[in-house]
Parts: C-alpha cells; structure tokens; sequence
C-alpha cells in the first residue's frame, strides 16, 4: 500500500482505494443442492432457476450458483450444482423457491433437489417437495430417511426426487463492489478477474448476470413509481450534467453484488474480489456504493480488505 496516498483514499497497485463502505442488510436464503444424471444437466437445471433473480428490488428473490458439487459429495451420488437464494421472508423465499424448482427443476432431465442448509428450526424451514408433489397426480410416494422426507414424483423419464423441507438463514444481501476504469474493456477485464476471483469461494453468491452489474441504480427517482434508477453520479456520458463522482479519465465503471450467509464470508468475497481487480491494467478507482448507513446495519469498509 502506498503510504503517500491522500487522507481519504489508499492505494493498491496504483489503483485508488476510495475510503468509503458498501453498506448491506439482512435477508433470508436457502441453499439448494441440485444434482443430475451428467454435470451439463445439473448446471442446465441451476441456470434456469437462477433466471430473472438478479435485485429483490423487482424480483422475488436473488440466486446464483455458488460452487458445482463433484459427484463424491453429492446426496445421491452424481454431479451436482449449489445454489444461493435469497428473499425478504421465509414465507416469501418459500413460495418463490417451489413456483423455481417445479418450472425450472422438475422439468428439466434426469435432475433431483435436496436441501443445502440444516440445524434449522422447523419454524424457519421452507416446503419444497411437499409443495410440488401434487403434480403426481396422487401417483407420488414419500421416503424417509431419518429425519429427512423424500417425495418421488413420476415424470416421463423416471422419478423427479425432491426433499420436503429446507432449511433458511439469516444471510447478506447488498455487499458491492464498483470498478472505475479507462475504458469499458479495461474496466469489464478488472470485473471479470473480481468474479473469478469470488467465485472460488464458498457461501457467497453474485446474482447479477455473469456476476456484473453495467446498470448500477440509486434509491428512488424523479418518477414516484420506481423504487430506484439510474445512478446517476457513476454514469460517464452524465459528468457534465450532474454531480459526478468520477474521476477524470474514468470512461467507464461496473459493479459487483456480493449476497453471502455471512458477514465473514461476504468479506472474504469484497477482499478477493479487490485484489484480484487491482492487479489489471487500466483500473483507476475502486469504490463502493453505500446510503450514508441509512439502508442496512451490514456496513464493510474497503479499508479493512487492504
């Protein structure tokens, strides 16, 4: 770290390290293990899910793949996918997750579901299985073992295996990361090694697509319908039309959005994820988006991840 940087910023690689914090807040979220006869279909099955769960904002919940699962560490010993699904409320996460697994799980080939999260309390599991197995039409069986159920649902290739009950916590959404680069291309590369970097880890998921954000928003707008828009101040052809927080040379910036199950690892995430951005040519400034603490009690200081 260059220890002649400005009071209010540092320095790693010669990338400015604003001083600031991304601010984040509480949210419910399930862990899914979905497994398939081949990988190919397990991640098939995974993506759809995650589709249109990028922001709570207007979605009903934010996913993402956290981590492909070898067949060695799976339930039902095949190749698997873990997903992160977050939501405002369990009963709202719940609903969500059974309208997913039964439109973009059950139908998709060879594919079972079981439940990622445990040592939960009953009164904060969600139903899946038991939800969905009405499409059986009367034809589906229950299999317990221990103390997890089992529902087996007949479809045209065999039998859909989907768990009763999972399991919830309280995670992480919000934490966030903003790239300021001398291009797009310089800035999407810098991106890019953030995603790669997180994605290594564990508990943490990046729901936005491929993980990046171009259309980073501010809360509210001049049109009283929308929740938020256009941020404004971080968009390079609006510098001479609003109070810019770009610096000069900037051309561009992207965003990352870090949910994660915990405080720890959604700052093991922003720490990769700065680092390995840093090391890229043509990065200017890393930043973060925050509401003055106003939004969320989860507030992580980029100073702590130098």
């Amino acid at each position: 770290m260059d220890t002649a940087a400005a009071p209010t910023s540092h320095f790693v690689n010669g990338v400015e390290i604003v001083d600031t914090f991304a601010e984040a807040f509480p949210i419910k979220a399930a862990r899914l293990v979905i497994t398939a006869a081949t990988a190919r279909w397990a991640r098939t099955a995974a993506t759809v899910l995650c589709g249109n769960a990028t922001s709570v904002i207007a979605c009903d919940v934010e996913a993402a793949i956290e981590r492909e699962i070898p067949a060695d560490d799976t339930p039902d010993g095949r190749p698997g996918v873990s997903v992160l699904a977050f939501g405002f409320s369990t009963d709202g996460l719940g609903k969500a997750l059974q309208s997913r697994v039964g439109q973009c799980v059950l139908t998709c080939p060879t594919t079972a579901c079981f439940n990622g999260i445990f040592d939960c309390p009953k009164e904060k599991r969600i139903r899946i299985g038991g939800a969905i197995r009405y499409f059986g039409d009367g034809f589906q069986k229950s299999k317990k073992l221990g103390d997890r159920r089992y529902w087996r649902i007949p479809v045209m290739d065999g039998e859909f295996l989907c768990e009763d009950w999972f399991g919830t916590q309280t995670g992480i959404a919000g934490g966030n990361l903003l790239f300021c680069g001398r291009s797009a291309a310089v800035t999407l590369q810098a991106t890019e090694a953030a995603v790669d970097a997180i994605r290594a880890l564990t508990d943490v998921a990046l729901p936005f697509p491929g993980g990046i954000v171009r259309s980073g928003s501010k809360v509210g707008s001049r049109y009283p319908k929308l929740k938020a828009s256009t941020n404004d101040a971080y968009c390079p052809t609006l510098r001479g039309t609003t109070a810019s927080e770009l610096p000069p040379e900037c051309q561009a910036v992207y965003e990352i959005v870090i949910d994660g199950l915990s405080f720890a690892a959604v700052q093991a995430a922003m720490k990769a994820g700065l680092h390995a951005a840093a090391t890229q040519p043509g990065l200017l400034r890393i930043t973060a988006g925050n509401y003055g603490g106003k939004l969320g009690k989860h507030h992580f200081a980029l100073k702590d991840l130098l």
